[in-house]
């Protein structure tokens, strides 16, 4: 595993960001988080769906402004790299790791289609991620527990998830994301099988206290303030 401030044995978590304002608010914390900027709040606070629906140049754009506005290390939510290309998702890598960017997120599943990629396919491209940069932590988001699957079946995919996790390991992956999991029972199997650091999603009624003692070793916010941002705006809007 890389040297890199997301391997510390300290569960951290991670703010999730969509916008340049957002992170310079984060700086006024008492502890400022690590950052993470997060594709499918940031493409709705401009106008794009989420899905890789916002140009990549764009992408690139905003992703510069905030690394120029904080001075915490910043990892992005690369979603599927914004190419199917090899030759292209390496030049987009290579795009972001100019900026700065310690770290990204990279997801397994398909864009405007359905289900996963294959485990080949996923290996190969994170193959590629890993020869850009030895310095790039990759946390590996494995999508087989999101998107409407039941949470009372999730421990039938405990295996498929695993197999990945450890296919994903050989080709150079820092980390495992799991969004969607969140049956303790579930996490704590989870984390004790995966030969790489576990990312979860955290609900806000689960206390990161208890993530950490299941054996989470990185949790992320996930929609959340954005969403409580939204839901302030709206009522304020109403009482006009």
């Amino acid at each position: 595993m890389i040297s890199n401030p997301f391997t510390s044995q300290v569960t951290p978590w991670f703010f999730i960001i969509f916008g340049t304002l957002e992170a310079r608010l984060q700086l006024l914390e008492p502890n400022p988080q690590p950052l993470q900027q997060a594709v499918g709040l940031w493409p709705r606070a401009q106008g794009y769906d989420d899905g890789e629906e916002m140009p990549f140049s764009r992408f690139t754009d905003t992703v510069e402004q905030i690394v120029k506005a904080v001075d915490l290390p910043v990892t992005v939510d690369f979603e599927t790299g914004f190419a199917d290309d090899l030759t292209i998702l390496r030049k987009n890598i290579d795009s972001l790791l100019k900026l700065g960017i310690v770290g990204i997120n990279f997801e397994d599943r398909i864009i405007g289609g359905s289900g996963l990629r294959d485990i080949d396919t996923q290996c190969e491209r994170i193959e590629v991620l890993r020869s850009a940069s030895d310095n790039l932590f990759i946390n590996a988001r494995c999508d087989l527990m999101f998107d409407g699957s039941n949470p009372e079946t999730h421990g039938t995919l405990i295996d498929a998830l695993i197999e990945r996790a450890k296919a994903y390991e050989d080709v150079g992956a820092d980390g495992l994301f799991v969004p969607g999991l969140a049956t303790p029972e579930f996490i704590k199997t989870v984390c004790e099988r995966s030969p790489l650091p576990v990312n979860i999603m955290r609900m806000r009624s689960t206390p990161i206290e208890d993530l950490a003692t299941l054996g989470v070793a990185r949790i992320s916010h996930g929609p959340s303030p954005y969403i409580s941002l939204m839901k302030t705006l709206s009522k304020q809007a109403s009482e006009v």
